[in-house]
């Protein structure tokens, strides 16, 4: 067996909100190719700009030893390769691994012999070993842990957060044998300041990330139905949070929109996996069927407060304020914010979106939704603070004033405001 190289070059597949931080960080110091399928988004980084806004036009100088690349034919050159993907969900929330198979296929045409590839992306346990490495080995022509090695260490990413980074958060590491798990883990540790924490195992580390969100998920349901709940009650649920939270041990969750490319989306991960093996779970699908269904519900409350006001649904007409799926971040993945869109125009509503971080071209990609770029003042029967970004939270009773007429409804779905100032808060 050839020894693990020391000073390897590494690979970073994928360029998105987890690989492009990674490539920096490990571009100060070591040589790194920075990977991406996306030649549109190779020629944005080389000119110095980040449409994620997750590193500056400085840290991107400062990566002295970061070259990027479409071109599989440069991974050639590396032996270290850290695969960063997308792993979302279908239409019917069953995992999609096309991303990930593909890039297994393009690490394995350019893997040789003692090379090392780390998978981050999150997926359901196991599926390194049972889905990735058998791609590796078609591909390579190379066996598995005699010629070539695998590790798992999940990200931790937490877009448009300025003070938890990658260097600071601590990294779960893991390898498939225990000389691969320590040069995975040491390799870590040489640009996590936080320090890092070898899993016992891959399937551990795999185990690990996906009950990290799906936690949140389950905490953040429960705050949602005791929102529902409280609201039939005629009770301010921020008021009962506050009140409850001066116990030392309550968990300090809001209700809300659950999206993103994480916690609205790894449970099903993990509850596929369990299907897969005969056990249907309960508790975690049960928290899913809520925030999913959020969306309809708050549409719903916003008719029902129009209609108590006497406002004409079927002639009204609404402005949501934010789109990305959480405040001061660009990012749009699965943001449950369309759910309300798409309730609201099934009521008959004519609906306009604002969002200053949200990209345009996106949206209407993705989502066939046409940013408003300035809302018309005096125009709208509801307001809706869907993500509260810091420039809503400027002077807020300027926007309401100047866009809501004067029989509105003011709808502040993450209690963003003061009280006084909105007619609905969730």
């Amino acid at each position: 067996m050839k020894d693990f190289p020391d000073l390897g070059q590494i690979a970073v597949i994928g360029l998105g909100y987890v690989g492009l931080p990674l490539a920096v960080e490990f571009g100060k110091t070591r040589p790194v190719i920075g990977f991406d399928i996306d030649p549109h988004r190779i020629g944005e980084l080389r000119s110095g700009m980040d449409r994620t806004e997750e590193v500056t036009a400085d840290d991107l100088a400062n990566a002295r030893h970061l070259r990027f690349a479409s071109d599989p034919g440069d991974l050639v050159a590396a032996n270290i390769f850290i695969v960063t993907v997308p792993t979302p969900i279908d239409a019917h929330n069953r995992p999609d691994l096309t991303p990930l198979r593909r890039a297994s296929e393009t690490v394995g045409r350019a893997l040789s012999q003692g090379d090392i590839v780390i998978y981050e992306s999150t997926v359901y346990p196991g599926a390194t070993e049972e889905v990735c490495v058998p791609i590796l080995e078609a591909t390579s022509g190379l066996t598995f842990n005699r010629d070539f090695f695998v590790g798992y260490s999940p990200e931790r990413i937490n877009p448009g957060d300025r003070d938890h980074r990658l260097p600071t958060i601590v990294k779960v590491t893991s390898g498939s044998t225990p000389e691969a798990a320590d040069r995975i883990d040491a390799l870590y540790a040489g640009i996590i300041t936080a320090g890092t924490y070898k899993a016992e195992s891959i399937r551990v580390a795999e185990a690990a990330k996906v009950i990290e969100n799906t936690q949140r998920d389950l905490n953040i349901s429960l705050v949602n139905e005791l929102a529902i709940i409280f609201n039939r009650l005629g009770i301010d649920t921020g008021a009962v949070l506050q009140a409850a939270g001066t116990k030392w041990n309550f968990l300090p969750f809001q209700p809300g929109l659950v999206g993103g490319h994480c916690i609205g989306v790894d449970p099903y991960y993990l509850t596929h996996k369990a299907e897969e093996i005969g056990y249907h779970p309960q508790v975690i699908l049960s928290g899913r069927r809520i925030n999913d269904g959020m969306g309809a519900y708050v549409a719903g409350q916003m008719i029902k407060s129009m209609m108590r006001k006497g406002i004409n649904v079927a002639k009204s007409r609404v402005l949501i304020l934010g789109l990305t799926f959480k405040e001061n971040c660009p990012d749009l993945r699965n943001t449950r914010v369309v759910d309300i869109l798409e309730e609201l125009r099934d009521y008959g509503v004519q609906v306009d979106v604002h969002d200053p971080y949200a990209d345009p071209d996106t949206a209407r990609a993705e989502y066939g939704i046409e940013l408003t770029g300035t809302p018309e003042a005096h125009r709208y029967d509801g307001v809706m603070l869907a993500v509260p970004h810091r420039a809503y939270l400027v002077r807020p009773a300027g926007w309401i004033n100047r866009y809501a007429k004067n029989l509105s409804v003011i709808y502040d779905i993450k209690s963003a405001l003061p009280r006084e100032m909105a007619d609905l808060r969730l």
